[in-house]
């Protein structure tokens, strides 16, 4: 197990509109605030055919092949995730949904393309003093924390 200490900076409290997308939108606020690294929560529903990836279909060496779910109907959400730099100092949200509609639930990954449904509401708890980032993982392509 690696470590990275940190601190509470700003906090920021967003309201997404009908068909913001999810990670999109949380990259350009980051962007625009200069917000390095931070948790960020996310509360609200989902537009019809938003896509979650919902797991590997099959891991091979030369790649993981991801399973792109496109959900039924408006659904709710609750979502928790982090946002930080790439090695280009790019933002990047890794950010985990589960969704519901009466009984039937879906969880994954919102990178495929999470829409807000109406309105969503996101909490931005900026962390300090960290040098906490992504880089590129050959072996999976995924760009994966790094705590140097």
């Amino acid at each position: 197990m690696k470590f990275s200490q940190g601190s509470w900076g700003r906090v920021f409290i967003l309201r997404l509109e009908d068909g913001d997308v999810l990670n999109d939108t949380l990259e350009a606020f980051a962007r625009h605030q200069n917000v390095v690294r931070a948790l960020v929560f996310y509360l609200g529903g989902t537009a019809p055919g938003s896509k979650l990836v919902v797991g590997p279909e099959a891991r091979r060496d030369d790649a993981v092949i991801p399973i792109i779910h496109a959900l039924a109907g408006a659904r709710e959400a609750l979502a928790l995730g982090t946002l930080l730099p790439n090695e280009r100092g790019e933002p990047v949200v890794h950010m985990h949904a589960a969704t519901g509609r009466e009984g039937d639930a879906t969880v994954g990954c919102t990178r495929a393309g999470l829409e807000t449904w109406l309105v969503g509401e996101v909490v931005v708890l900026e962390i300090l003093g960290t040098d906490a980032h992504r880089e590129l993982d050959q072996a999976s392509g995924f760009e994966l924390l790094t705590l140097p």
